[in-house]
């Protein structure tokens, strides 16, 4: 090929190099606060180690502990590691925050007072075994380097079976009915059923449950919907199988389908929805948005996370999730794990908190 044709190729722009001077740049934070956080520094606030953590992971960079005491790390201390099951545009959601970033600080923090070497990666939805490539590029997972995992977002049954064979292992805000795993969960009853005991006394009877469809089953929805299901018969109303979007085996896949049927619903009676996350909400209300359908004067909305709300959104009316504390306690059971790593699994519940919003209000008279 003549050089005149090769020079377009050479001028190329070069994809950066992934090291910690690019995530010092992307977070706009100094070389050395970057070198800190992965070294443990007591000095460096949680919240920026987590934001370090989420960055690298998300960029696919590994910190290499070195094995040899006389070049870094101390014999007696503990590497983790933190599995994000989430595709990474997922979790790098545009609109609002993944409720996955406000756990990360906690667990941070309890690494940072216990001198915990700890690494972050994300991994995909749809892989089913740990010998996948997405699994088979962490060198501390091959190698078994890492004393304990702390697991975020859903997982296949078969990827948890074969982790926790491995190694001392803690769900985040998921239980798995399949499978023997310690989880640190909010209680998901409660929360809904007090959502559901405020739309009530905002006159509304006719509810319905919004969720959506994703690559792995979300047993956290299901456990706000069997919430809901039994929260509707503690209040004497109505269960209608139509009202229910995604859970219910009639309810077309697809998400515009979906869509049309809570336009459906909504001309038939409902007046208000409980959607099993945050983030359906915000997208629900959008999409009404579209069709002139106004939160809260035609319809109500609830939401399930506590995220911040994106820009020109209303403030969702939703149960504020204690990520932070989720995070610490999870480490810290974690922690005990080291010392009894065949001690009988536990469900720890903690309570959310009512957050107010702008996305709910009186049932509107016909």
């Amino acid at each position: 090929m003549p050089l005149p044709a090769l020079l377009p190729l050479l001028k190329m722009p070069s994809v950066p190099t992934v090291n910690q001077e690019l995530i010092a740049k992307r977070l706009k934070i100094s070389r050395t606060t970057v070198s800190r956080c992965f070294t443990n520094h007591p000095g460096i606030n949680p919240k920026t180690r987590a934001s370090v953590f989420s960055l690298a992971a998300k960029l696919g960079y590994q910190y290499l502990v070195p094995r040899s005491p006389l070049r870094g790390a101390p014999k007696n201390q503990r590497s983790v590691g933190v599995l994000i099951c989430s595709e990474v545009e997922e979790f790098s959601h545009g609109g609002y925050e993944s409720p996955g970033v406000e756990l990360l600080p906690g667990i941070s923090e309890f690494a940072q007072l216990h001198d915990w070497q700890m690494e972050t990666h994300f991994v995909h939805p749809t892989s089913l075994t740990i010998t996948d490539p997405c699994y088979a590029k962490i060198t501390n997972l091959k190698k078994r380097i890492w004393n304990g995992l702390l697991l975020l977002y859903p997982f296949p049954p078969s990827v948890i079976e074969e982790l926790s064979a491995r190694f001392p292992c803690v769900s985040l805000v998921e239980q798995y009915g399949q499978v023997s795993i310690d989880c640190v969960d909010v209680d998901h009853y409660k929360a809904i059923s007090m959502l559901m005991d405020h739309l009530r006394r905002l006159g509304h009877a006719r509810i319905g449950f919004f969720s959506r469809i994703y690559p792995v089953e979300a047993a956290w929805s299901y456990r706000r919907f069997s919430a809901f299901v039994e929260k509707l018969t503690r209040l004497r109303l109505p269960y209608i199988e139509s009202d229910v979007i995604y859970l219910d085996p009639a309810t077309p896949q697809t998400r515009d389908a979906g869509y049309e049927r809570v336009l459906r619903q909504i001309e038939s009676g409902v007046t208000a929805w409980v959607c099993a996350a945050d983030h359906q909400a915000y997208d629900l209300i959008a999409t009404l948005k579209k069709f002139n359908i106004h939160v809260p004067r035609d319809v109500s909305v609830t939401g399930f996370d506590g995220i911040l709300h994106p820009p020109n959104a209303p403030a969702l009316e939703t149960m504020r999730i204690p990520y932070h504390e989720i995070g610490f306690a999870a480490s810290r059971r974690l922690f005990d794990k080291f010392h009894k790593r065949f001690d009988a699994p536990q469900q720890i519940l903690l309570e959310c908190r009512q957050q107010e919003g702008e996305t709910t209000g009186p049932r509107k008279r016909l």
